[in-house]
């Protein structure tokens, strides 16, 4: 069996989230009323480590009575594109091919295929719905109050290098029902407010919900 060892500022990380998950006056991940978000940033290459912590942690939580869902953004993206059909992912496989085949501009492809995607999961109705659906689903079916019920949103770099999620968190704020909502954000930290897709893309600051670090 493989071992994963957890990066001590992750870590301590989790631990921040579990500390104010369980708070005695409730759920203090967020200093903003009727803004229940979180995010919680890691190296991607720690991907495998990150999710088997998140699913300990869940698992502690569930202990203590809690529920606990995840939406794995990869999911929902792979959904879109798949209802577009297979001639549609044939078309735009064969284009990319062809565009980075001609020589010239190397990124003329990337790019190409990046307008297209992105045509299909930015704005409110776009991958932010799906997000909003699988939420409301999760809250369905949990038993209970929801104010002992977290979400986390997961697998996010698959929206790499198509979608940014402070514009993802926008559009599905107000749509959670103020249940905690933990974005596992694969990047860093750049500064105090800033996070780097990926660690590739420019530092967005944009964002509002608390960060853990």
């Amino acid at each position: 069996m493989t071992s994963f060892v957890l990066p001590s500022a992750l870590s301590r990380a989790v631990e921040a989230l579990q500390k104010d998950l369980l708070s005695d006056d409730g759920p203090q991940i967020s200093t903003v009323r009727n803004y229940n978000f979180a995010i919680l940033p890691y190296d991607p290459e720690d991907e495998l480590a990150l999710r088997r912590a998140i699913n300990e942690l869940c698992e502690r939580l569930r202990d203590g009575g809690w529920n606990t869902g995840t939406v794995a953004l990869h999911s929902l993206l792979l959904e879109r594109l798949r209802a577009q059909g297979p001639e549609f992912i044939d078309a735009m496989i064969t284009r990319e091919k062809k565009l980075s085949a001609t020589g010239g501009d190397p990124g003329r492809g990337l790019r190409t295929l990046k307008e297209r995607v992105i045509s299909l999961i930015e704005g409110p109705d776009g991958i932010a719905a799906d997000v909003i659906r699988e939420v409301e689903q999760l809250l369905a079916k949990a038993p209970g109050p929801h104010g002992k019920t977290v979400i986390f949103l997961g697998r996010a770099g698959a929206l790499y290098p198509f979608f940014r999620t402070s514009a993802l968190l926008k559009h599905v704020a107000g749509h959670t029902h103020n249940v905690p909502v933990v974005l596992l954000y694969p990047g860093k930290l750049v500064g105090e407010t800033g996070l780097s897709f990926m660690g590739v893309l420019p530092a967005d600051r944009d964002y509002r919900p608390r960060i853990y670090r």
